[in-house]
């Protein structure tokens, strides 16, 4: 059987093999040739049942051949047997026949069986076992199906030969596999001292699966325009020299196939170029080409003309940005980015708190994500995008809180004014269309700050780790022999007071205390905390060991990243069925965090869990919810304000529209446009607010965002076998984000659930996110070719059009580019690490 690629029955007669690519000799293909010139050829044939089929065949021979009545009878009984199909069993039905064999005796081989059990007449009803067939869900959607009986026949002296082309799809009752309308037939029958039919069977079922000659058979009118569409195929024709190569050994199916399309524009022989020449097929020049819409990003020449038409290019899809979500593959990702954010926003608001005494904190950073993502999906642009505080950002703040302190300045205050007058220079370039400037970002622009942010999440999550082993030591210079001089004991304050009184009373010569006839005791038995909690201090050799903390954690941490990254490749497997494939890979990452979490609660250590504030109020109480714009500043910052604000502008203007290029890639698929206006204008608008709340300031989260995309992706359900399944694109729609801003919002009040998730684990889904991230740029397939020969080296398109020397320069210059961005923003001038990429 054929739908893309050939499967044949093994010599047991018990399962298929695998598909494969088909090969067949040569000299089939010109039998066929010779077939379909003098055999009979009926198009366009008006029938609804086998039977009229073949008794129109049989009427329509050659009037210089007509077939005796005899030997047309025969032919017709032979035809209209019931065809013997492969059952596809499951491994339920294959564990019970095994079970039963012993009570059903020797067979014989499917063969002799067949043999010697009576054939029935066709079914004019497709049969049970038709409409069961689970391969079905294989075959693409809108198929029709073709059948080619061969065989040898000892009644027949010269070979019969017959193709039929149905006016219309028609079910032929039993014939096929599964119930499909049928619109092809091909019929050989010949006397048995020719050996050749199968061959050329096969060579007819790979001629009707080749996409292009499909076309030919559909619209042909005459024989010669089909010998005609047969001469193209063998134009394209591959031979593979005799003793080269073992015709037993099956040509597994390529990852990727040549569209039709370039097919039918390629160059004539004579014309092609070979390596790296000048002429290319048209689709790897397009392959090449710009990778963004050229349509969103032409200017009007109208103040907010690009704001407006991003608003009639979103309006029509907002209804189906909530029903496309309603998909179990959602929930998934609801649930991974909820986990990201979570931790993304601890991380952030944590060293907030360490860079503006606790001004902004956890706290604010939950509130602010949450009301912000919630807004910016509600009615951005590209809702896919998820907000996040950056790492330029927190390094402004930093500065910013740094210049008031140092010259007395209000720093909530201050930092109000700027953020107003960032939303009002965005809202300019918004009305201004300055997003256009969107199209000069090249593919060295883009690479450079998605490695540089995949980069940055791989260390910091690796930084969190080792930072670790200083809070929960390991102990290296452990000897079973020392045990015994390990100790720790709890030595209170008040006791060594007390002891500091008797000794002076005791020097001065006073009568000791009635009541005090010994100096106080320790109590036995203090827990640390309890010690703690008393005002006393650990005192020993082993007070900062904890045992197997550091390990178990790094364990969950790695255990976490190959788990996400191993269940998401079980897709393309080999193991269960597809439908639990895909399942499996879509919870991957869940699945993932979940096991890691039992596995912590089985062994029971205290591993460094989440930690999620659980009360609404501010996490320095000098502050309030509101910030006021007058009264501790001079009222001359309002104007100077505007100077730093620039500076914010070009960052956040850089921050999110370089994010906005990446999200929107043709790669993607996207279908329903982007809106880089509207997002723009989103996010000036979410600063007025966060400035007045004095909630962190947010931009579009580069690896975050693609973890959303990346957990969306669309693939086709109905492969054929042995084909690879194809990306159709990106669920988009805006439910995902709500729900995961919902959750954010919700998080205070889900602290009891929340604290027992590692943060050991959260690391490991941070780096995966980053590798992920990593992965998905060309930059890092041209880093590995600089270690690999030339004659090794994968068959990248842009290797046939471009010389190696000049790749190898473009990617060592990118290289050497991204290490001065990471020097860069490792110092404080990381503030303008935007404006650099």
């Amino acid at each position: 059987r054929w739908i893309k690629f050939e499967e044949k029955v093994e010599d047991g007669g018990e399962r298929w093999s695998v598909p494969h690519v088909p090969a067949l000799p040569l000299h089939s293909l010109f039998q066929l040739r010779t077939c379909l010139q003098k055999g009979t050829m009926l198009l366009d044939l008006d029938a609804t049942s086998f039977k009229e089929i073949i008794d129109k065949v049989l009427s329509g021979h050659p009037e210089e051949e007509e077939l005796q009545p005899a030997l047309r009878e025969r032919l017709a009984a032979l035809l209209l047997l019931q065809p013997r199909h492969q059952p596809t069993k499951s491994l339920l039905q294959l564990l019970s026949e095994l079970s039963l064999s012993p009570c059903r005796g020797s067979s014989h081989g499917w063969k002799d069986k067949g043999r010697s059990e009576p054939r029935a007449q066709l079914s004019k009803t497709p049969l049970k076992e038709q409409l069961r067939n689970q391969f079905r869900k294989k075959v693409p959607p809108g198929a029709e199906a073709a059948h080619v009986a061969v065989g040898e026949v000892e009644f027949l002296e010269k070979p019969f030969t017959a193709f039929i082309r149905l006016r219309h799809g028609v079910s032929l009752g039993s014939l096929a596999e599964v119930a499909l309308p049928s619109r092809f037939l091909f019929i050989l029958l010949g006397p048995p001292k020719v050996k050749a039919y199968h061959e050329v069977g096969r060579a007819m079922a790979m001629l009707l699966m080749d996409e292009l000659f499909q076309r030919v058979v559909r619209q042909a009118v005459h024989r010669e325009d089909l010998i005609t569409g047969m001469e193209t195929f063998l134009d394209e024709l591959i031979v593979l020299p005799p003793g080269k190569w073992d015709p037993s050994v099956r040509i597994l199916p390529p990852s990727s196939l040549p569209s039709p399309r370039r097919r039918t524009t390629v160059h004539p022989p004579d014309q092609q170029a070979h390596g790296n020449g000048e002429m290319a097929a048209a689709g790897d020049r397009a392959s090449l080409g710009h990778p963004h819409s050229e349509e969103e990003l032409e200017r009007t020449g109208r103040l907010f003309g690009g704001l407006l038409r991003d608003i009639r290019r979103k309006a029509p899809w907002y209804g189906s940005d909530f029903c496309d979500a309603l998909h179990p593959q959602c929930l998934s990702a609801v649930l991974y980015i909820y986990l990201a954010t979570v931790t993304n926003a601890i991380t952030f608001g944590g060293m907030l708190g360490d860079a503006t005494a606790n001004m902004q904190g956890v706290l604010e950073s939950f509130l602010g994500t949450a009301f912000a993502g919630f807004i910016f999906c509600l009615f951005s642009g590209q809702p896919l995008t998820i907000l996040s505080s950056t790492g330029p950002v927190l390094v402004f703040e930093r500065l910013l809180f740094s210049f008031s302190q140092d010259h007395g300045l209000d720093y909530l205050e201050f930092r109000l004014w700027i953020g107003l007058w960032v939303a009002f220079f965005g809202v300019v370039l918004v009305a201004t269309e300055a997003s256009h400037l969107v199209r000069y970002f090249t593919r060295f622009t883009e690479e450079g700050f998605c490695a540089l942010i995949s980069l940055i999440f791989i260390y910091d999550s690796l930084k969190k780790m080792l930072s670790l082993a200083d809070a929960f030591p390991i102990n290296w210079q452990y000897r079973l022999d020392n045990v015994t001089s390990y100790s720790c004991t709890c030595n209170l304050l008040w006791r060594r007071l007390v002891n500091s009184i008797l000794t002076c009373l005791t020097t001065l010569h006073l009568p000791p205390l009635l009541y005090m006839k010994s100096p106080p005791t320790t109590p036995v038995g203090l827990s640390r905390t309890q010690c703690l909690d008393r005002g006393g201090h650990l005192q020993g050799t082993s007070c900062q060991y904890v045992p197997d903390i550091t390990l178990i954690s790094f364990l969950l941490f790695g255990g976490t990243f190959l788990s996400c990254v191993a269940l998401k490749r079980f897709r393309s497997s080999r193991y269960f069925p597809a439908g639990v494939r895909k399942l499996v890979s879509d919870f991957s990452v869940i699945l993932a965090i979940l096991a890691s979490c039992a596995v912590d609660a089985i062994l029971g250590l205290e591993t460094p869990k989440l930690l999620v504030p659980s009360e609404l109020k501010p996490t320095n109480p000098a502050r309030g919810w509101i910030i006021f714009p007058f009264g501790a500043n001079p009222w001359w910052i309002c104007l100077v304000s505007a100077v730093p604000a620039i500076l914010v502008t070009i960052l956040i203007f850089m921050d999110q529209q370089i994010t906005a290029v990446i999200l929107n890639r043709r790669e993607y698929k996207l279908q329903k446009g982007a809106g880089f206006h509207l997002d723009l204008l989103c996010v000036s608008l979410l600063m007025v607010v966060t400035s007045v709340t004095g909630l962190p300031w947010y931009v579009s989260a580069t690896v975050i965002s693609l973890a959303h995309m990346e957990s969306l992706r669309k693939e086709s359900e109905s492969s054929a076998p042995g084909e690879h399944p194809e990306f159709l694109g990106i669920r988009e729609q805006r439910l995902t984000g709500l729900a995961v801003f919902v959750l954010m919002g919700v998080s205070v009040f889900m602290a009891p659930v929340l604290k027992h998730i590692p943060m050991p684990v959260l690391y490991g889904v941070f780096l995966h996110m980053g590798v992920a991230a990593l992965n998905s740029i060309q930059l890092l397939d041209r880093a590995r070719l600089l270690l690999i020969p030339a004659k090794h080296q994968p068959d990248f398109a842009f290797l046939r059009h471009v010389p190696l020397r000049r790749v190898h320069l473009f990617t060592v210059t990118q290289l050497l580019c991204l290490a001065l961005l990471w020097l860069l923003k490792s110092t404080t001038a990381a503030i303008i690490f935007p404006v650099m990429v």
